[in-house]
């Protein structure tokens, strides 16, 4: 009799501790599908234990996997479910319970896609994958897989912002994730960098960013994670190199559904006959200054063309820039990063890019190219040396600097000379040559463009 009251008393304990259990965990689920959604960063929420996460961890068969064989970028993922403490930058595998395991895998990566750059290099945080170790409890769990990359090479420079970030970054999601749901986990993330970018950060992923470096107390659960970002070079989408075929047409397209028309063209209405001349401007750069700015845009509206000054700096809303280009005919400036913007123009315009002496080849590998997959119609304005503020330095003797910057260029492209041909030199154009063998044939096609696009 004894022994039955101890049976039905046992059985009645762990029926409430089940129901108990019930409880947190809806509790938990709840507040997680509560969170609210206008918070673009992610917040923290209450802790949960790492055994709660998905009973099947246990029985997890995750490798890890790396490919270094990329001349610009290492890719490394986890696939697997996986605990991220960011005090120690490590993702754990989830599958490894035995605090004796001796069958130990690590592996170590720096997430930005310009691996041969030793400088640059240096200022990206490594982060570590590895398999054996059992790591910390988790606060945080996620249905989404994560993707993991840094921002701690060149950002703030609009070219690298999207060479480095957002080409590689479509690339990855194309390649690996497509119509997946992913979470994207970024190193040494800037709030004006959220702030400029939101709109398209959000065109990637529905999730609220994880900032790894204000969150180094908050461990996370992924079902995967892959860290590192694709690249197929400057400037570049190689539809061979993606599954669904993929090229820079495409990602115009992507800009072009987050930022659409935009509002610029709202405040500065098209002339009914003219086509619109974008003249990209570097006021406030150091260097590439078009010294005649003025004159060339006098002579540009005296040939016909309706002539908007494009001058962007950090904080220009990407909707206006993209609402003013996207609805343009023609576009013209120095080699730079504001012609990174010649993304935003449509199939056909007109792109002519000014390069100075001594850039003639960084200029076709950024933009060069660029101008080509879009199926821009593009000219190269190569100045001569005397448009060049360099004769007033290098123009007497001898010099290799004008007479022959390709051999001088051959023994490196140091530090110093690319300050002489990118930082020193500015330009006075030839407006007679300028004219006649550029804006006049760039005139006659943006107005075939418009008639036939608008």
């Amino acid at each position: 009799m004894k022994k039955r009251a101890s049976n039905s008393t046992t059985m009645l304990m762990g029926l409430i501790l089940f129901v108990l259990m019930i409880i947190v965990l809806r509790q938990n689920q709840y507040f997680f599908n509560s969170r609210s959604r206008d918070s673009f960063i992610i917040s923290t929420p209450h802790a949960i234990s790492r055994h709660n996460y998905n009973h099947e961890v246990e029985k997890s068969k995750s490798i890890i996997n790396c490919n270094r064989s990329h001349y610009s970028y290492d890719i490394c993922s986890i696939n697997g479910p996986t605990i991220f403490d960011p005090f120690k930058s490590t993702f754990y595998d989830m599958g490894s319970t035995n605090k004796n395991e001796t069958n130990i895998i690590v592996e170590k990566i720096k997430p930005y896609p310009r691996k041969w750059e030793n400088f640059t290099m240096g200022q990206i945080n490594e982060f570590t994958l590895t398999k054996g170790p059992i790591g910390p409890n988790c606060l945080i769990h996620h249905k989404a897989q994560a993707l993991v990359f840094s921002l701690g090479g060149y950002t703030g420079n609009f070219f690298h912002d999207i060479n480095d970030g957002f080409i590689p970054l479509f690339i990855t999601i194309n390649s690996l994730f497509p119509n997946q749901d992913l979470v994207l986990v970024i190193s040494k993330l800037e709030d004006w960098w959220v702030h400029k970018y939101k709109d398209l950060l959000q065109s990637f992923s529905k999730h609220p960013i994880i900032d790894i470096d204000k969150e180094i107390n908050i461990t996370h659960c992924f079902p995967s994670v892959t860290i590192g970002l694709m690249s197929h070079g400057f400037m570049n989408i190689d539809p061979k190199l993606t599954p669904t075929s993929k090229t820079l047409i495409d990602f115009h397209k992507f800009l072009a559904t987050t930022y659409g028309q935009g509002q610029f063209q709202l405040q500065l209405p098209q002339s009914q006959h003219r086509p619109r001349l974008v003249l990209a401007s570097r006021g406030g750069s150091i260097g590439r200054l078009v010294l005649n700015q003025d004159e060339v845009r006098l002579v540009a509206e005296q040939i016909g063309f309706e002539v908007i000054l494009f001058e962007p700096s950090k904080t220009t809303s990407l909707h206006e820039s993209f609402g003013l280009i996207h609805s343009s005919h023609a576009m013209i400036g120095v080699h730079g990063a504001a012609l990174t913007h010649a993304l935003f123009l449509r199939p056909s315009s007109i792109f002519i890019q000014i390069v100075p002496i001594g850039a003639e080849g960084v200029s076709d590998i950024c933009f060069g190219k660029l101008a080509r997959e879009m199926k821009l119609v593009y000219e190269e304005y190569k100045i001569k040396v005397e448009e060049s503020s360099l004769m007033e330095k290098f123009g007497k003797g001898d010099n290799l600097v004008l007479k022959n910057p390709k051999a001088l260029q051959e023994k490196g492209w140091s530090q110093e000379i690319m300050d002489i041909y990118l930082r020193e030199q500015n330009i006075n154009l030839d407006l007679n040559r300028f004219k006649k063998m550029y804006l006049e044939k760039a005139y006659q096609n943006a107005k075939l463009f418009m008639s036939i696009n608008g």
